[in-house]
């Protein structure tokens, strides 16, 4: 068991995506009177906001601000001062991702614009640092560069889905 939640919260960018998963198919099946594109596309958002960014994020923040030691290890750097600064940027878009949860849609393409930029940012290092360092730490070669580079393109497909099935109704 205590390899299981190790495993789930070193990976916790797919643990929170996959938790957003679930919660998104109870809402649907649970109100399955209501299951048009726009509703299903909506719960999906909604949790990928709540989960995927608003607690992953403050969870990230907490790592690289109490836990910089072991988040830095995790990466296979050396801890320094700039854990401090990706903290707290982290801290500001979990912030931005829980109060995406209600449906704004210009909140919404702000925290998936800015995270992508932050992501995809994040995968370039990891893969230059795999390149040029050979660090296959799990932070920096495992799940968590998948995840840098995928979410974004799921937040980038539920943006434009919700965009155009908002849209169709009016």
């Amino acid at each position: 068991m205590k390899n299981i939640i190790q495993y789930l919260l070193s990976n916790f960018t797919l643990t929170f995506f996959a938790i957003g998963l679930i919660f998104s198919f109870i809402a649907i099946f649970r109100n399955k009177d209501k299951s048009s594109k726009a509703f299903i596309v909506e719960k999906f958002f909604k949790y990928f906001c709540f989960w995927a960014h608003g607690i992953s994020w403050v969870y990230n923040a907490v790592m690289h601000t109490v836990f910089h030691e072991t988040a830095a290890q995790f990466i296979g750097w050396a801890d320094s001062p700039f854990q401090m600064e990706v903290g707290y940027a982290s801290l500001g878009f979990g912030i931005v991702g829980l109060l995406a949860v209600k449906k704004n849609f210009g909140m919404r393409m702000a925290l998936i614009i800015s995270t992508a930029a932050f992501l995809w940012g994040a995968a370039g290092g990891h893969i230059y640092e795999i390149i040029a360092k050979g660090n296959f730490a799990p932070g920096n070669a495992g799940i968590m560069l998948w995840t840098d580079i995928l979410l974004p393109v799921f937040g980038l497909v539920l943006l434009y889905l919700s965009h155009k099935y908002d849209y169709q109704k009016k």
